[in-house]
């Protein structure tokens, strides 16, 4: 049977599928382009401030702590691997029947996508979640495992909400605070009591959290088109399948929020343990919680600077002060963190080129929104 022919453009030969794409496409890369530009920056600047804070520290304290931890770094990579499990399986409990994805395929997806987040400086946002749902293409359709990673997401972000206002409070209850410290603090704590019940709001009252912002703007003539056509139809399905798993499926909810509240016991197992072989001074739960709390707080704020460079050196080098520990003990905490973090950086960059895949392909799916949707239709 004849193919059905394309209609194409007399003057660039083009399909008009093609003519549809290649602008958002081009528009992505451009945009990509600025965004790697400012990440160089901004790696440079950590780098800067990793350095500074690791003089101020105490280089010889600093090596000390990493001694002290030696072979104890292999048990901290065992918990960091039940805080990815957690994840994983939080995102497989998302998904709908008939779709369902195996724990290896999760398990890869989301080691690639976190890994592309990290090497990728700036544009860690916009490639690492989409670039998951696009890793499993060949198991689930597109938006059945975008849906799903929203989803996650969704129960992920509400559970750093609670984490991060119950480590404030503890914080703010337990511990003399300087000014500086004390006003974040108080900051972070007033954000957490506007982000949770607007949360609640939106699941509850079903409110349309994406189509809704791109109606507002395709009414004012911004992107009108594009957002008119395609955009709000995809935001709207989107939100129509997150809204009717929450519909049909309560009786997942607690064990998925669960998983979540998992992931971050793991996150204060991993810092108490780190401490007990770092530090002379004994750790206690109350201080790897509040640890905790914060390195959630600065992976939130700072998620554009890769690997958080500086900044969480910076971050848990002053409050381990206060908490009873040294500055050296905190950039050690720090450091040890990242070097979990590279640790998994490199399983997912392994994966990835296991699959064939080049760094430039895989800037094509991070480019990708316009692309990721299209594939979906």
């Amino acid at each position: 049977m004849a193919r059905e022919a394309r209609p194409t453009s007399a003057i660039t030969g083009q399909t008009t599928a093609d003519q549809a794409t290649s602008g958002p496409v081009k528009n992505n890369q451009a945009r990509n382009k600025k965004l790697a530009r400012f990440g160089i920056l901004f790696a440079v600047l950590g780098l800067l401030l990793f350095a500074y804070f690791v003089r101020r520290a105490g280089v010889p304290q600093i090596i000390d702590g990493i001694k002290r931890l030696g072979l104890g770094f292999l048990l901290i990579l065992g918990i960091s691997s039940i805080r990815q499990i957690a994840r994983f399986l939080a995102w497989i409990r998302c998904f709908e029947s008939p779709y369902s994805l195996r724990f290896r395929d999760a398990f890869a997806a989301r080691v690639m996508g976190d890994a592309l987040g990290n090497i990728i400086p700036l544009a860690s946002m916009a490639v690492s979640e989409p670039s998951k749902a696009a890793f499993v293409t060949n198991r689930v359709p597109l938006m059945a495992s975008l849906s799903a990673l929203a989803l996650e997401n969704i129960f992920y972000s509400l559970s750093v909400v609670l984490l991060i206002f119950s480590g404030t409070t503890a914080l703010l209850l337990s511990f003399s605070l300087p000014k500086p410290l004390r006003y974040a603090s108080l900051g972070a704590l007033g954000v957490t009591l506007v982000i949770a019940p607007l949360g609640y709001l939106i699941i509850r009252k079903q409110w349309k959290f994406l189509s809704g912002p791109m109606a507002f703007l395709a009414g004012r003539g911004v992107a009108r088109v594009w957002l008119m056509e395609k955009g709000i139809p995809r935001a709207q399905t989107l939100e129509d399948r997150i809204y009717g798993f929450y519909r049909r499926n309560r009786n997942r909810l607690i064990s998925i929020f669960l998983l979540e509240v998992c992931f971050h016991l793991a996150g204060v197992s991993e810092i108490y343990v780190t401490l007990y072989f770092i530090s002379s001074v004994p750790p206690t739960l109350l201080t790897a919680f509040i640890l905790e709390s914060v390195n959630r707080v600065i992976n939130v704020v700072f998620k554009f600077v890769p690997l958080r460079t500086g900044i969480d050196e910076a971050g848990t080098g002053m409050l381990s002060k206060v908490l009873g520990f040294t500055t050296a003990i905190g950039v050690t905490l720090a450091i040890v963190r990242k070097a979990r973090d590279i640790f998994w950086t490199a399983v997912g960059v392994a994966l990835i080129v296991r699959r064939g895949l080049s760094l430039k392909n895989l800037e094509k799916v991070g480019e990708g929104e316009a692309t990721l949707a299209e594939a979906a239709q």
